[in-house]
């Protein structure tokens, strides 16, 4: 038989997400991923409740017994603002502060040199050496190694604890810091102002001389720039500007009438007419309006000789003589009057470039007193600042010279010294211990956990194997139990008679029934007819309901081309592949299909054994002998549909019947005569029987059987199916302890 036969599904991710699609493939979202893993670890805790307990229990008895066998330990404590109150740490504050030197952690906390100090040789070692008359066994290490000094958050206040097992010493050693510490924060303002008056006396010759610098500066700026006030001086400039430019727009105004009186004055005369009205120039000359008037007289005569006598006459002549020279004298007047007006225009236009050029002095002049200002008003606030910085020193100076001859310390005792106590109780320790102990078996709960490498729940699959869960079998069905198989036998031997459904003890799983069906049939033709009249009754369980709908999952991956053969495997030997291919089988054939379950494990055969069927002949005999199909199949006596084909004799090479040419030919045989072959196979690792066969039909289903299957394992096969190009459907999740069936389950139970 060839393998392209037989049509191959694949899980490719198109095949994913048609499962996601008609909900077969609950993969989780990458928001719910948290969630998930947070769940996991809640079960590998709640499977691993008796380590838990165990360490807990063994922790908590040795804090207790610690508690009960120790001496106790005794402690106190006192509190101290640690804050300088005084007027010289404000000055140094504000001295440190103008010059940019402030390099503290700022109000409300304690920097850490001041903690390290507080616990250094310096301060605690005196206290050492006033101990050792009285508690010789003190050191200045185990001082420190009982001392606690905290800051209390946000604040400037200290707290300083002790403990001891003697409780007086707790209470001398406390007295004696608290003093300790009052005299180190008096030291230390004496030093601080030491160090103020020292800093100040250095900075005033550099602020002085630095003083003297700017005015010398100042006096040269104005000796250069002739000025004493940079404001005066813009004022000034600022009225010279507005009047050039006011004299600059009279004198255009001026210019801009003497030449349209100049066009004017060629016109006319280059256009002489004696009516017409004389342009403004001529009207204010005198002499040419004399001569004018002569002319108009002269010919106001002409025309009235003219209409006496001709125009040869002597009179006429005379008159015509002195029209001529009273023109030319007009003339004369007129060129005059013209250069005149050239010689306005050209004073008016010389006038204007002085004015024009002026503006753009002063203008200048403007732009250079803005940068002079601004270095000016820079001196200006340099010599302020060191003026006031002077004056600060001088202050300052003064005040620290009065404080230093102070002795008051600046830190305060909040919190008087408390009498000691025990620092821990039976009951705190008790509870202490069963916090550290259920934190330490949890570690160890988790810990054998990964250890075990036991796959536990259907999530543990999906991230290990990236395939779909086909289905989901329930951990609490048994095949069949000892009560189950005794009632049974009773049926066989007549002793009890069938149970009706009003009877609640002998209900359950289909499976634990009819394992013994073959039993019954072979003991009582009527008994069988009796047991199948309550048939419908028993195929009901939530047990064969999860076979059920593993059967149409594994039909709805390919409702195009169905899915006629299929082989079911699993990583290793107990995973419960032989009960999924047994209840598959029977799932199958309740709803229709033409059914044949085949046992292929020539190894370890079960079916039989589990069905109580005849294994005389199976399979093996099948391949070897010239036997035909109907003398070796054997019918299932509750679901006709249901043909299964047993292993047979134990072969001594499984391998080589399985991979003959006949076992070909006779996975043709089945395809052809039935709707759905499974095949029972061994497990996948250290065997290739499972593999053989899977590559001549439409593919394998992998059982893995929680609590019971390894990640190693299941890996390992599933990289051996990669690796020999098994179209692998999906897994079966087996045993599972977390089976939610559907809103049905009520109706069930």
């Amino acid at each position: 038989m060839q393998n392209e036969q037989y049509p191959q599904i694949s899980s490719s991710k198109s095949d994913i997400k048609r499962l996601e699609k008609v909900g077969l493939l609950n993969l989780p979202s990458s928001d719910d991923e948290g969630g998930l893993k947070l769940g996991l670890m809640f079960q590998s805790l709640r499977r691993q409740w008796r380590v838990i307990i165990g360490v807990t229990i063994v922790v908590t008895s040795l804090a207790l017994l610690r508690s009960v066998t120790s001496k106790p330990n005794y402690q106190s404590e006192f509190e101290i603002l640690a804050r300088a109150i005084t007027k010289e740490s404000k000055i140094i504050s504000d001295v440190t502060k103008d010059t940019g030197n402030n390099d503290g952690n700022g109000k409300g906390s304690i920097d850490k040199a001041t903690l390290k100090t507080l616990k250094s040789p310096s301060v605690l070692v005196p206290i050492v050496d006033q101990l050792k008359l009285k508690y010789p066994d003190i050191s200045y290490d185990s001082l420190v190694s009982n001392l606690d000094v905290k800051p209390v958050p946000e604040s400037e206040i200290l707290n300083v604890s002790y403990q001891d097992k003697d409780p007086e010493e707790v209470k001398e050693v406390l007295d004696l810091v608290s003093k300790a510490y009052l005299n180190y924060s008096l030291q230390e303002r004496l030093s601080d102002v030491q160090q103020g008056i020292e800093f100040v006396e250095t900075q005033l010759p550099q602020v002085q001389k630095r003083t003297e610098k700017l005015q010398d500066q100042l006096q040269n700026f104005r000796q250069k720039y002739n000025l004493i006030d940079p404001g005066s001086s813009s004022t000034q400039l600022a009225a010279q500007i507005s009047t050039i430019s006011q004299q600059r727009l009279e004198n255009q105004v001026k210019l801009d009438e003497t030449r349209a009186l100049f066009v004017e004055l060629n016109r006319q005369i280059t256009e002489p007419t004696v009516n017409s009205k004389a342009s403004s120039a001529f009207q204010n000359n005198a002499r040419y309006q004399s001569l004018l008037a002569q002319i108009q007289l002269l010919e106001t005569q002409i025309a009235k000789e003219l209409s006496v006598f001709t125009e040869n006459t002597d009179r006429v002549q005379s008159l015509r003589d002195q029209m001529g020279n009273l023109v030319l004298l007009l003339s004369q007047e007129e060129q005059r009057t013209r250069e005149l007006i050239a010689s306005k225009i050209q004073e008016l236009e010389d006038r204007n470039t002085v004015l024009l050029l002026s503006e753009e002095q002063l203008n200048q002049q403007v732009k250079q007193l803005s940068v002079v200002s601004r270095q000016y008003t820079d001196i200006q606030q340099e010599i302020k600042i060191t003026n006031d910085t002077l004056n600060q020193f001088l202050t300052k100076r003064e005040a620290l010279l009065i404080d230093a001859g102070q002795r008051k310390a600046p830190w305060q005792i909040l919190t008087p010294l408390k009498d000691p106590v025990s620092s821990f109780t039976l009951r705190q320790n008790g509870i202490l211990g069963l916090i550290l102990g259920l934190l330490v078996g949890i570690g160890v709960a988790l810990f054998l956990e990964k250890v075990s490498n036991l796959i536990r729940s259907t999530q543990e699959i999906k991230d290990l194997a990236k395939l779909p869960i086909l289905g989901v079998i329930p951990s609490n069905a048994v095949l069949i139990d000892d009560t189950s198989k005794d009632k049974v036998l009773d049926i066989v031997s007549g002793n009890q008679s069938l149970p009706d459904k009003d009877n609640q003890s002998f209900t359950g799983s289909l499976t634990k029934i009819t394992k013994f069906i073959p039993l019954i049939h072979r003991s009582d033709k009527n008994l069988e007819d009796k047991f199948n009249s309550t048939h419908s009754y028993y195929s009901t369980p939530l047990f064969l309901e999860s076979f059920r709908s593993l059967y149409t999952n594994i039909r709805l991956l390919s409702p195009d081309n169905e899915i006629h053969s299929v082989v079911i495997s699993s990583s290793i030997i107990g995973e419960g592949k032989t009960t999924t291919s047994v209840n598959l089988a029977q799932a199958a054939a309740a709803l229709g299909k033409r059914v044949l379950l085949v046992d292929a494990d020539l190894r370890r055969p079960k079916i039989h054994s589990q069905l109580l069927l005849n294994n005389d002949l199976g399979l093996s005999n099948l391949i070897s002998a010239d036997l035909s199909l109907d003398e070796v199949v054997q019918r299932s006596p509750l679901e006709p549909n249901l043909s299964i084909l047993t292993s047979g004799q134990v072969p001594p090479d499984p391998t080589r019947l399985l991979s003959s040419q006949k076992m070909q030919s006779l996975m043709q045989l089945f395809y052809e005569k039935f709707d759905l072959v499974i095949y029972d196979t061994p497990p996948l690792i250290g065997m290739v029987d499972a593999k053989l066969i899977a590559s001549k039909t439409d593919g394998m289903i992998l059982v893995v059987g929680l609590d019971k299957a390894k990640s190693s394992n299941l890996i390992q096969s599933l990289e051996q199916l990669k690796n020999s190009r098994i179209t692998v459907f999906g897994i079966v999740a087996n045993g599972s302890k977390d089976y939610a069936p559907s809103t049905s389950n009520t109706y069930y139970s």
